[in-house]
């Protein structure tokens, strides 16, 4: 019951607060962490074995640190232990926060044009921003809020569920380590390989999860086209070098009736990249509002469904008992 509490007080906190810059939030100490270890092991021989080495320390450190924060205040008192879960489960998830990051390039192309929509996307997005075009910096903000409907929501969501923050903060170590050091180019090839490989295998259920949330949720809005997201998912859902990424892409773009990905440049390099979805029309900034629309009922959807499995465990759990 207490786990209950908590999941659900942090998903209605990552609703109201979003991530004020002023809190502090885990994911950037994280972040310095991999910095770190980024700087003192990528180098010299044996890149791969330091990659693995560093992502099982950021596996052990955070877990730990996770795991003993929340037994501490369990100790000192249920109400405090469920009040840090609750915080906990809250820094795990990123609903508001992705809205109101990807707005910020809604109203940059309305109140400053495309030189300020570009750099509004550029603070969202790992691909070069100053060569796009305003269908392009539209695009590239649906295509990050789709994707990360499922890394940044219903993936750290489930993981919750199941185990808790400790669970939930280790998928955001590995989700964060991914974002740092997996990129496939001369720096991180090696480094950042089994990494990359690690954010595969944890995102590959939680991504597959999350297409069929996001499809359903379609249906709570009739710009929405909910036939054509799952032809779309069902035809495109691996056009993508990741397994996973193209997931939410895919139904994302059938929905919208938008074309995403193709060919991005990265660190001045270009990445060819397969089309998904089909050019039934021109991308609109309007876009940028309707994926958030399906994002918040995908992530309210997502919710629902597992306080609801929290809930039967718990029934199941006190009648074996």
């Amino acid at each position: 019951m207490n786990h209950l509490i908590g999941f659900s007080s942090g998903f209605l906190l990552d609703l109201l607060l979003g991530d004020p810059h002023f809190f502090p939030h885990p994911v950037r100490l994280m972040g310095r962490m991999i910095g770190l270890f980024d700087k003192k092991m990528n180098k010299g021989l044996n890149k791969k074995t330091k990659g693995l080495i560093m992502a099982i320390l950021m596996i052990i450190i955070t877990g730990g640190i996770s795991f003993g924060l929340l037994l501490l205040s369990f100790k000192i008192s249920p109400a405090l232990g469920v009040a840090i879960e609750a915080v906990m489960t809250y820094q795990c998830l990123a609903t508001k926060q992705l809205k109101v990051e990807s707005m910020k390039v809604y109203k940059a192309l309305n109140k400053g044009g495309l030189s300020a929509g570009r750099e509004a996307v550029s603070m969202i997005v790992g691909r070069d921003t100053k060569e796009l075009s305003e269908e392009g910096v539209i695009k590239a903000a649906v295509e990050t809020v789709a994707e990360n409907t499922s890394d940044g929501i219903i993936a750290p969501m489930i993981y919750l569920m199941i185990g808790g923050p400790v669970l939930g903060m280790i998928y955001k170590a590995v989700n964060t380590m991914d974002s740092m050091v997996g990129y496939k180019n001369e720096k991180y090839n090696e480094f950042g390989f089994f990494p990359a490989k690690m954010d595969d295998v944890f995102n590959f259920i939680p991504s597959r999860v999350s297409a069929f949330l996001m499809i359903s949720a379609c249906s709570s809005d009739r710009s929405m086209d909910k036939n054509n997201a799952y032809k779309i998912w069902k035809r495109d859902r691996f056009k993508h070098e990741s397994p996973n990424s193209a997931q939410t892409e895919a139904v994302a773009a059938g929905a919208l009736h938008l074309q995403l990905a193709g060919d991005a440049s990265y660190f001045g390099e270009i990445h060819h990249k397969e089309f998904i979805g089909d050019p039934d029309r021109n991308p609109e900034r309007e876009d940028i509002k309707r994926i958030n629309t399906l994002m918040y009922a995908t992530a309210l959807l997502g919710e629902i469904i597992s306080v609801i499995l929290i809930a039967f465990g718990i029934y199941i759990f006190n009648n074996i008992g």
